[in-house]
């Protein structure tokens, strides 16, 4: 079964209720699919989707409202998350259903890329709900990308490395605010990769320090780490719909947040050796 454990738990009780009874759900479908039942079960299975479906509406609904009302910087990229998990559960092949000796295996398969898309997406994006400042008040500066003792955790290479992590994203940053063309978009893309690349790296060498010193943190780390390259991973400038330097910017602030909001709450509690 997919557990919810306390990782999951971002501190707004409406919320975390509501998560943890999307993984009730998710649970339903997996036991469904696992109850050793030869003969027909859509009836069953399509009560449990159009359920899922409706009380994943309803939660988005909430966790959206919630995040404006905040004024969460998040907020963009949270919706278009919020669409895909929706269409994946709309996109199932009901021909497929149809077939009973197909039905445990689709439903299986379905659950388990849902309960691994919701445990990313709470762990990597809903965790920093509410915790990180309004935007107006920290993407105003004259460089929010700047690099400040206040990111300093004491451990002189990940402060380096978190350094480096500020430029590129600054690179990006700057880049917005030139004429936007495509080859502006070609090299945003490229200084992109560059980031994915770095942060790979960095979070290698991050686990590899907290490995040493037997850190009791370092699965939460692990698991957000995995959570924010995911987020990486799908950047495909192919799939980017409407405004390209709206998207750009909105992309922007979610990584420049992630990761003061990364360092502030996270890296700070990592031990000096």
């Amino acid at each position: 079964m997919f557990q919810f454990t306390q990782d999951c738990l971002i501190g707004v009780e409406q919320i975390d209720n509501e998560h943890r009874h999307l993984f009730e759900l998710i649970n339903n479908g997996a036991k469904l699919a696992k109850n050793g039942y030869s003969g027909d079960q859509y009836a069953e299975i399509k009560e449990l989707l159009e359920e899922l479906d409706d009380y994943a509406e309803q939660h988005f609904t909430h966790e959206e409202e919630y995040m404006e009302k905040i004024r969460d910087p998040e907020l963009i990229l949270q919706r278009s998350q919020h669409v895909m998990f929706r269409d994946k559960i709309r996109e199932m092949n009901f021909t497929d259903i149809n077939d009973f000796d197909k039905q445990n295996q689709v439903l299986k398969e379905l659950m388990e890329y849902l309960a691994r898309w919701l445990y990313h997406h709470i762990i990597g994006s809903d965790a920093m709900i509410g915790k990180l400042p309004p935007l107006e008040e920290w993407m105003v500066k004259e460089n929010p990308c700047e690099f400040s003792d206040q990111y300093r955790i004491g451990i002189n290479f990940i402060d380096e490395e978190h350094k480096e992590l500020f430029r590129i994203t600054e690179q990006a940053y700057k880049l917005l605010h030139e004429e936007f063309t495509y080859d502006v978009f070609d090299n945003m893309m490229e200084i992109l990769v560059e980031l994915k690349d770095y942060t790979k790296q960095h979070f290698k060498d991050e686990e590899a320090y907290m490995e040493r010193i037997h850190y009791d943190g370092l699965p939460a780390q692990r698991r957000a780490h995995e959570a924010f390259i995911a987020k990486l991973d799908e950047l495909n400038p192919d799939k980017i719909e409407g405004d390209a330097q709206v998207y750009l910017e909105s992309l922007i602030e979610f990584l420049l947040g992630w990761l003061i909001n990364h360092i502030l709450y996270t890296d700070m509690k990592i031990p000096i050796e």
